[in-house]
């Protein structure tokens, strides 16, 4: 799990553990995270590649991976908000989450994918957003985290191309939480009591059922909580 101290990805990783359906289990973030007895911590700094590599060498010396989970997102941070209007973007802010969002998994996958078992189902997952889909955007603003989701998207089917070539039964896809009550979403969504937030817990039961209930044909697309398909 890449991103394990995040709300999310710490609920993943508590029910991962739970599951006992995978084992050992690596937590990997910048700061340490609090995790079940067992699984094993490492850091990790998406925006630092040599970091990258390092967890992945740790990963990598207790086998071969049957899922990676990349949990890891920013939608706004000190100078950076998601833009309502085009006058007001900023190249700095933008790069900041083309960076972490977009370019920081295509990174994770560059040292991770070749862990995966090349036999056997085998699954590279990252958290997506419905706002990456050009389709669906009916309401516009958000240009940098929109842009950044749809490139993570396109990553993503381009890799599950290239990994079916050596893992024909690797599933790559990305993965829409819902609105979820976490520090990114909490500016915009306040009440986490309120209709349609999710708990972690709660999407991170979903992520997993979703996961669950993928097939290799599914591989290379974007699929949101409830196990529906969002378009490109």
């Amino acid at each position: 799990m890449i991103g394990a101290s995040g709300g999310i990805g710490q609920a993943l990783v508590s029910r991962l553990a739970a599951s006992e359906a995978y084992a050992p289990i690596f937590a990997l973030s910048r700061s340490q995270p609090s995790v079940p007895r067992g699984v094993r911590t490492h850091s990790i700094d998406l925006g630092d590649e040599a970091s990258i590599a390092t967890a992945a060498a740790k990963v990598g010396a207790a086998g071969s991976a049957g899922l990676i989970i990349v949990a890891t997102g920013i939608l706004h941070q000190e100078g950076v908000l998601p833009e309502k209007a085009l006058k007001v973007l900023d190249p700095a802010a933008m790069a900041a989450v083309l960076s972490i969002n977009t370019i920081g998994p295509a990174l994770v996958a560059k040292h991770f994918v070749p862990l995966l078992a090349r036999e056997g189902r085998c699954v590279f997952a990252a958290l997506s957003a419905r706002v990456g889909s050009i389709e669906d955007n009916r309401l516009g603003g958000w240009y940098a985290y929109r842009a950044s989701k749809a490139a993570l998207n396109q990553i993503l089917r381009t890799l599950s191309i290239e990994v079916a070539r050596s893992r024909p039964d690797a599933i790559v896809v990305g993965l829409h939480p819902g609105t979820v009550a976490s520090n990114l979403s909490r500016p915009f969504r306040p009440d986490p009591s309120a209709e349609g937030v999710f708990q972690p817990e709660e999407s991170a039961a979903h992520l997993l059922r979703v996961l669950g209930d993928l097939e290799v044909k599914d591989t290379g697309g974007v699929f949101a909580w409830d196990g529906t398909r969002i378009p490109a």
